[in-house]
C-alpha cells in the first residue's frame, strides 16, 4: 500500500513538472543587407491549430524574446510594413532556443500599389459607427469642424439656434479625442467654428454607444479625432490653409487663415508628442426677423434686421509623453491648453408698425452691440495601461483636472426714433459675466478576455464639478453707471456623478451578443446666491444596453440594438441669469430644468458595403427652447424648458457605387417622422409631427499625374424641432481638386463650398401668442486653399490609444 501511494505521488509530481516546463525563444530580424529591422511585429503560433500564443514588437535593434513558453511545436510569423510577411518552418521547443537571424525581403512594388488602392473613402461604414476620413478629403480642407459636420450624413446644423442634431434627434455628445463637450449651443459652435479641418483626422458618428461610454448623449456621440501620428521614429505634419467667403452684399473682410504643426518622436521606451495650432476666423450673419403681436387694443409688427460680424483668433497647444515601462505597461501624461479670443459687432435695426384705434404709427430702434469673449481651458491627464499575459485582457486608469475660464463683456447702445424719424431717447447698458469652472475626474476600466469568444468589461468613474458664475449688469443713468439689481446675480453650481458599468460579450459561429448595464448616481446643487434660490437634486439612473449581431453569410448580416441614455442640462442652461440681447429680446437660464431620458431601438441589415437601418427613439422631458412673449411690453424671453415627450421614427439607407475604376460614389439617404406631445406647454396642450428627410452624396475621382477631384452634395428637407420649424429645403454643392507631390508627402488642395449659393436657413415659430418668421444668411460659399506636408517616418504604427476621465464633463463647462 505504501509503495502504491509512493508510486502515485511520484507520477503526479513528474506529470506536474512536465506540464509546467517552460523555455525561452529569442532571435533577431534583419533585412537583405543584414541590417536590423526595428519594431517588426512577431507572433508565436502553436501547432497544429495555429493559435496565437503571444505577440510582441522587436526592439530598436530588431531583437525579440518570448519568456516562459510551454514546450511544444510552434512557428513564428513576422509582419513589417515595407516587407513581405515571413513564416518560419515548424520547430519543437524543448529548451531555450536562439532562432537564427530572420531575413526579411523588401516589398517596394507592393507598397506602391497599396498607396494607390488603399486610400480610405471619405465615408466609411462600420458595424457600430460611421467614420468620416477627414484627413485625406479634398473638400474638407480649409473648413471648420462645424462646417464639416454640416456635410456629414444624418447631421443637421441649426445655425439659428446653434444646435447640432443627429438623425433629426437633439441631445448630441460632442467628443474631441475622447473628451466629451456638453457645451451650450453658442459655446459648442464657437469651439467647432474655431477648429480647423487641418487639425482633424477622423469624425466618428456613433448612434447607439455601449455601456462603456458615459450615458450622456441621447441622440448619440460625435467623436472628433485630432491628428496624432503614432509611428516610430520622428515624424510630423505641417499644414497651412487660407480661405475667403464669396458672398454678395457681405463685408470684404471675410478671410480666414490657419497654421498647425504636429510632432511625434518615439524611440525605445519613450513616445513624446505635441501639437500647436493657430486659427484666424471671421463670421458674418444677416438675420431678418418678422414678428406680429396682437392684444385687445394694439396690433404691432416688428421688422428686425441684424448684421452680426464676428472676428476671432484661436490658439491651441498639446504636449504629452508615454513611457513604456515594459511590453505590458504604459504610463502617460498629457497637458493641453486652448485660448479663444473673439469679438462681435452686432448692428440691429428694428422698425415697429403699430395700429391702435385705427391710428397707425411707425417707430424705430437702432442698436449697436459690442461683445468681447475670451475663453480659456487647461487640462492635465495622468494615465496607466497594463496588458495582462492573456491577450485582450487589460486594465486602465485615468485621473484628470480641467480648469475653465469663460468671460464676456457686452456693451449695448440704443437709439429710439419716433414716427417722424426724430431721436426721442438713448439708452446705454453693459454686462460683465465671469464663469470659473473646475473639474476633477477619475476612472478605471478592466477588460477580461475570458477566452476567444467571451469578453467581460467593467469600470468605475467619479467626477466632481464646481462652477462659479457672476453677472454684473449696469445702466448709464444721470451721467454715471448704476447697478441693475434686477439682473445682476451670482450663481454657484456643484455636481457629483459616480458611475459603474459592466458588459458581457459572447460570440458564436453566426451570432454575437453584448449585454451591458451602467449605473450613474447624480447629486447636483444649484445656488442662486443673489435671489436666495437653491435647487438640490439626487437621483440614481440605470442605463441598460443590448447588442445582437446575426451573420447570414460572408456578405450579409443583421444587427439589433437597444439602449437607454440621458442628456443633462449644461451649466449655462441651468444658470438663472437674464441676458439682455436687445430692447425687445431677453435670454434666461432655468435652474429647474430636468435631464431628458431616451430609449433607443435599432434594427439594421448590411449587404457587403451597403446597409439599411430602422431606428425608434422615445425621449421624455426633452430639453427644448421656448419663446415667451409679454403681452404688455411685447418683449420676447427665450428660455429652456422640458417638453413632455418626443418620438422619432427613422430609416437610413447607405449605398456606395463604383462608377468606374477611378470613380467611387457614396450615397446616404435618411427619412424621419418626428412627433412631439406635451399636456401643458405654456398653458396649452401641444401636439405636432412632421416627416423630414436628408440626402448626402460624395464622389471621389482619381486622375492621372497624381491629381484627384472630390464632388459633394447634401440636402436637408424642412423639419420640426419642438415648437420651431425649418420651412425651406437646405442644400449645397461642393467641389475640390488636389495635387500630390514629393511621393505624396506634399498635398496642395483647392476647394469651394456651396458653389451655387443655396445654403441658408428659414424658419418660423407660431405657438400661443408668439408669431415670428426668421431668415438667416451666413458665410456658406467659401473658397479655400490648403498646403499639407507630412515629414519623417509615416509607416510603422504603435497601438497606443486611450480616452481620459473627463469624457462626460469638459464640454458642459462651455469651453473646449
Amino acid at each position: 500500500m505504501k509503495n502504491s501511494i509512493l508510486l502515485i505521488t511520484c507520477l503526479l509530481a513528474w506529470g506536474t513538472s512536465f506540464a509546467q516546463k517552460t523555455a525561452k525563444i529569442a532571435g533577431k530580424i534583419v533585412d537583405e543587407k543584414t541590417e536590423a529591422v526595428p519594431y517588426a511585429l512577431v507572433k508565436l503560433l502553436s501547432l497544429p491549430d495555429s493559435n496565437m500564443v503571444k505577440n510582441m514588437q522587436a526592439n530598436l535593434d530588431g531583437e525579440f524574446s518570448f519568456e516562459q513558453v510551454k514546450t511544444g511545436d510552434y512557428i513564428l510569423v513576422i509582419n513589417m510594413v515595407g516587407y513581405k510577411n515571413y513564416k518560419t518552418p515548424k520547430f519543437t521547443l524543448l529548451d531555450d532556443l536562439i532562432v537564427p537571424s530572420i531575413k526579411m525581403e523588401g516589398l517596394t512594388k507592393n507598397l506602391k500599389e497599396v498607396s494607390i488602392t488603399g486610400i480610405k473613402p471619405y465615408i466609411e461604414r462600420k458595424v457600430d459607427k460611421t467614420v468620416l476620413n477627414v484627413e485625406n478629403s479634398i473638400n474638407s480642407s480649409g473648413n471648420s469642424a462645424l462646417e464639416l459636420l454640416e456635410k456629414a450624413p444624418g447631421v443637421t446644423v441649426d445655425r439659428q439656434n446653434d444646435q447640432i442634431k443627429l438623425n433629426n434627434k437633439s441631445g448630441i455628445t460632442v467628443m474631441i479625442d475622447g473628451k466629451t463637450n456638453f457645451l451650450s449651443g453658442a459655446d459648442v459652435t464657437t469651439l467647432l467654428s474655431n477648429m480647423s479641418s487641418d487639425q482633424i483626422s477622423t469624425i466618428e458618428l456613433i448612434t447607439n454607444p455601449s455601456s462603456k461610454y458615459d450615458a450622456a448623449g441621447a441622440a448619440g456621440i460625435i467623436n472628433i479625432k485630432l491628428k496624432r501620428n503614432k509611428a516610430f521614429g520622428t515624424n510630423g505634419n505641417l499644414s497651412l490653409n487660407t480661405g475667403q467667403a464669396v458672398m454678395p452684399n457681405f463685408p470684404k473682410d471675410m478671410y480666414r487663415v490657419g497654421l498647425s504643426l504636429t510632432l511625434n518622436n518615439r524611440i525605445n521606451k519613450w513616445n513624446v508628442y505635441g501639437t500647436t495650432a493657430f486659427n484666424r476666423k471671421v463670421g458674418f450673419n444677416n438675420i431678418n426677423v418678422l414678428r406680429n403681436t396682437l392684444t385687445t387694443n394694439l396690433a404691432s409688427s416688428f421688422n428686425q434686421n441684424f448684421e452680426r460680424h464676428t472676428k476671432g483668433v484661436a490658439y491651441m497647444g498639446k504636449l504629452g509623453a508615454d513611457y513604456y515601462v515594459s511590453d505590458k505597461t504604459v504610463i502617460g501624461v498629457m497637458v493641453d491648453a486652448n485660448k479663444i479670443n473673439s469679438a462681435l459687432d452686432n448692428v440691429s435695426q428694428t422698425h415697429i408698425r403699430e395700429m391702435q384705434n385705427n391710428v397707425e404709427t411707425n417707430n424705430a430702434v437702432n442698436q449697436l452691440a459690442l461683445s468681447d469673449s475670451p475663453v480659456g481651458n487647461v487640462t492635465a491627464n495622468f494615465n496607466i495601461k497594463h496588458d495582462f499575459n492573456k491577450e485582450g485582457t487589460n486594465l486602465t486608469f485615468d485621473v484628470d483636472y480641467s480648469g475653465f475660464s469663460n468671460e464676456k463683456n457686452d456693451d449695448f447702445n440704443a437709439q429710439y426714433l419716433n414716427n417722424a424719424g426724430n431721436l426721442t431717447q438713448t439708452t446705454a447698458l453693459r454686462n460683465a459675466t465671469d464663469a470659473q469652472i473646475d473639474v476633477l475626474a477619475a476612472k478605471t476600466d478592466f477588460t477580461w478576455a475570458i477566452n476567444k469568444t467571451v469578453k467581460l468589461e467593467a469600470g468605475l468613474k467619479s467626477s466632481y464639478v464646481v462652477t462659479h458664475n457672476e453677472l454684473i449688469s449696469e445702466q448709464f443713468l444721470a451721467g454715471a453707471w448704476q447697478n441693475d439689481a434686477g439682473k445682476s446675480n451670482n450663481f454657484i453650481y456643484k455636481e457629483n456623478i459616480n458611475a459603474a458599468y459592466t458588459s458581457y460579450a459572447k460570440e458564436w459561429k453566426k451570432w454575437q451578443v453584448q449585454l451591458g448595464l451602467r449605473a450613474e448616481y447624480t447629486h447636483s446643487n444649484g445656488n442662486s446666491v443673489t435671489s436666495n434660490k437653491v435647487v438640490d437634486r439626487n437621483y440614481l439612473s440605470l442605463f441598460p444596453t443590448v447588442f445582437v449581431s446575426q451573420t447570414l453569410n460572408e456578405n450579409s448580416r443583421f444587427n439589433y440594438s437597444f439602449s437607454r441614455r440621458v442628456d443633462r442640462p449644461n451649466y449655462q442652461q441651468l444658470n438663472p441669469f437674464v441676458f439682455y440681447m436687445d430692447p425687445y429680446a431677453l435670454d434666461e437660464g432655468n435652474p429647474y430644468l430636468k435631464p431628458q431620458f431616451t430609449y433607443n431601438f435599432e434594427v439594421g441589415y448590411s449587404y457587403k458595403e451597403a446597409s439599411l437601418s430602422f431606428n425608434y427613439a422615445d425621449t421624455r422631458d426633452m430639453i427644448t427652447q421656448i419663446s415667451q412673449q409679454n403681452e404688455v411690453t411685447r418683449i420676447i424671453n427665450v428660455i429652456r424648458k422640458n417638453l413632455g415627450r418626443a418620438q422619432t421614427f427613422s430609416a437610413n439607407l447607405y449605398f456606395p457605387v463604383k462608377v468606374a475604376k477611378f470613380w467611387r460614389m457614396q450615397n446616404n439617404v435618411s427619412a424621419f417622422l418626428s412627433k412631439f406631445n406635451d399636456g401643458n406647454l405654456e398653458g396649452a396642450k401641444y401636439q405636432a409631427s412632421k416627416v423630414a428627410y436628408n440626402f448626402n452624396s460624395n464622389h471621389s475621382i482619381n486622375l492621372p499625374q497624381n491629381f484627384s477631384v472630390e464632388l459633394g452634395f447634401w440636402l436637408n428637407s424642412p423639419r420640426l424641432n419642438g415648437v420651431e420649424e425649418t420651412t425651406i429645403t437646405q442644400y449645397a454643392v461642393n467641389a475640390g481638386i488636389q495635387k500630390s507631390l514629393m511621393n505624396k508627402k506634399l498635398k496642395i488642395r483647392l476647394s469651394m463650398d456651396d458653389i451655387f449659393l443655396t445654403n441658408h436657413w428659414e424658419g418660423k415659430l407660431q405657438y400661443q401668442n408668439v408669431n415670428l418668421n426668421v431668415v438667416n444668411r451666413y458665410m456658406s460659399r467659401r473658397a479655400a486653399f490648403t498646403v499639407n506636408y507630412n515629414f519623417g517616418n509615416q509607416n510603422v504604427k504603435s497601438a497606443r490609444n486611450r480616452n481620459t476621465a473627463t469624457d462626460d464633463i469638459k464640454g458642459r463647462a462651455g469651453s473646449n
